[in-house]
Order: C-alpha cells, then structure tokens, then sequence
C-alpha cells in the first residue's frame, strides 16, 4: 500500500513539473522566460549605445525587442540619424533583425 502512494505521489509531482516547464516555454507569439531577459537585456544595450552617440537624441527614439528583432520607432532630425540608430542595434550581440520606423521629422 505505501509503495502505492509512493507511485503516485512521484507520478503527481512529475505531472506537475512537466506542467510548469510547459508554461515557461515560448510560442510564435509569446517568449520563454529566457527569450524575456535575452530581449531585455538586447533592449537596455541598443538604448545605451543609443544614448552614447553624440548625434543621436535617446529620448525620442523608442526600443522594443521581441525574440532578438528589435523595433526602433520615434522621431530623429535626419534620414542618416535613422541610419546610425538602425546600425548601432544591428551591433549589439544577440540581435537577429532590426525594422526601422523612426519618423524624419
């Protein structure tokens, strides 16, 4: 009888994990716990090197990364500042793709 339990308490417990894992896993339209903190961590490195360029303004221009394709959108003074904002992403480690809708205002 105790082994029974046994068999099924272990036989919970491993039902219940593999529901856990399965809820920390990503989807085309939803990331993974890890896919989560890599795009932070992507996001908060194009804003920093963003911000350290003398020639563009970080405060209007806006950073969203979602499974290593980082979405630049906001306004600059120029077409060629759109174009450093877009190759300093393109830099950082990590990113995939970069689309590109900053305003030329």
């Amino acid at each position: 009888m105790r082994n029974k339990i046994t068999i099924h308490l272990l036989l919970g417990v491993t039902v219940l994990l593999a529901v856990m894992m399965a809820g920390c896993a990503g989807t085309d339209t939803r990331e993974s716990t890890g896919e989560y903190v890599d795009d932070s961590t992507i996001t908060a490195t194009v804003k920093a090197a963003i911000y350290n360029d003398p020639k563009l303004v970080v405060g209007q221009i806006s950073v969203e990364t979602f499974k290593g394709v980082v979405q630049l959108s906001g306004f600059v003074n120029s077409a060629q500042a759109a174009y450093t904002a877009e190759e300093i992403a393109r830099s950082v480690k990590g990113v995939r793709s970069v689309r590109n809708s900053l305003i030329v205002k």
